[in-house]
């Protein structure tokens, strides 16, 4: 689209925005969540109901070993994000970016078909480089929000965007679904789970160029030199200093930061929890799991426009604070769950409050950020923020399950993370 035409609230563009969660979501549920997991799970275990691999010469188990890759590409986020968004705010070509690491992403997620033990080094980086490409992308598809929409249609569009990656998302993993369990031989249906790892990369690819023809581009003549490389880095000190001069903005951040690093960290090891801890019986783990992610994913829709509808009503701040509250509740009843039917009911509460969390987290934050042409570096930093938390959680829920043997501990601890969340969000000032 002609940045000469572009007009904020522009309904085209708006839509075209919202469409890319349809076009990538497909990869966080299909890749994160569903298929990538059970594949990788019956790939590295033997007949005797071994799990481990052996990995540049060295053994680990099969969960450490994704584990510690997922954290590797967590990092590479964390150090890429403020170069990026400083060259992408001084050149003004944010959507060059987004579409860089939309490709990125999904030509990798595409080379996950070729994952095998024997080529176990090629496999591993396509998924590296599959999580890179798609937690960069996020970094320049969030910053557009400000960019497209007033502050009071921030919330529902945010919204709107999850609910679409949710039905997208949903509505791929049901195909996926369909053509794994159409197959009778356990050989057929890894062969379909790679079928549906291509599905998912030409998916991702192709919605979103219709994303990509109506975004506007605000590149501008500027050109990238050494001082640009790493102004990212000096935009966020920068942007910490202005942080801290608003109340408002760094009491909300404070606030994101205990309950994100919770949330992100519950989410991430979701299923690796069911699969210790739920006694599934005969029909084993993986349709389980399967089920409870149609769940979450199909209640996460409701939950992200109640949310919204509930924010009008009482407030940004005050609507974190009771889906905060919520949150704990289901890490508490978590904690002493069991039985499949228990993981069923955790997975509803889960998915009511889990979109809602996002995408009013996501618009909160635009609300807040100051009059400025930089949101991508804004944005930048909410990401950065967001994926230390996570790194954090991570090594929190990992020594804590050394430590005591079972990852229940892990999920009751993070109670006072959400605790945290409540006591900061309760402490962010009136916006005037």
């Amino acid at each position: 689209m002609d940045n000469t035409l572009f007009k904020k609230n522009n309904k085209r563009v708006q839509h075209a925005w919202v469409f890319y969660d349809w076009a990538n979501s497909a990869y966080n549920l299909v890749i994160t969540s569903a298929i990538f997991p059970i594949f990788w799970s019956v790939l590295t275990s033997d007949d005797n109901g071994g799990n481990t691999v052996k990995f540049l010469g060295i053994t680990f188990n099969n969960d450490t070993l994704i584990s510690y890759v997922t954290a590797l590409a967590f990092l590479c986020v964390v150090v890429l994000s403020p170069i990026l968004s400083g060259i992408a705010d001084y050149t003004g070509n944010k959507k060059f970016f987004l579409k860089l690491f939309c490709y990125l992403g999904s030509l990798s997620t595409i080379g996950l078909y070729f994952f095998n033990l024997e080529n176990l080094f090629f496999g591993l980086l396509f998924y590296l480089l599959a999580l890179i490409g798609f937690w960069c992308s996020l970094v320049f598809y969030n910053s557009y929000l400000p960019d497209i929409a007033k502050a009071k249609d921030q919330d529902y569009l945010s919204a709107k965007g999850f609910s679409y990656g949710y039905v997208g998302s949903v509505l791929l993993l049901a195909i996926n679904l369909f053509m794994v369990m159409s197959q009778e031989t356990g050989a057929e249906k890894m062969q379909m789970m790679r079928y549906s790892f291509l599905t998912v990369g030409v998916w991702w690819i192709g919605f979103s160029q219709y994303t990509y023809k109506y975004l506007p581009n605000f590149k501008n003549k500027n050109r990238i030199t050494k001082n640009v490389i790493f102004s990212g880095y000096n935009e966020l000190k920068q942007i910490w200093v202005e942080i801290k001069e608003n109340l408002i903005l760094k009491r909300y951040l404070q606030a994101f930061f205990m309950y994100s690093m919770a949330v992100q960290t519950v989410m991430l090891i979701a299923t690796y929890f069911g699969v210790e801890e739920i006694e599934w019986g005969e029909g084993g783990a993986s349709m389980g799991l399967i089920i409870s992610i149609l769940l979450i994913q199909f209640l996460a829709i409701i939950g992200a426009l109640f949310t919204s509808f509930l924010a009008k009503k009482i407030g940004n701040i005050y609507a974190l604070i009771s889906i905060n509250m919520i949150w704990i509740v289901a890490c508490v009843y978590a904690y002493t769950i069991h039985t499949p039917i228990q993981f069923y009911i955790t997975a509803c509460i889960v998915g009511l409050v889990m979109g809602g969390i996002q995408s009013l987290s996501r618009s909160t934050y635009s609300k807040y950020l100051p009059k400025t042409n930089d949101t991508t570096s804004y944005f930048s930093f909410y990401d950065v923020a967001e994926k230390i938390g996570i790194i954090i959680g991570m090594l929190l829920y990992g020594v804590l399950g050394q430590k005591t043997g079972s990852p229940r501990f892990s999920i009751l601890f993070f109670v006072l993370f959400f605790g945290l969340g409540v006591v900061f969000l309760f402490r962010v000032p009136k916006k005037n």
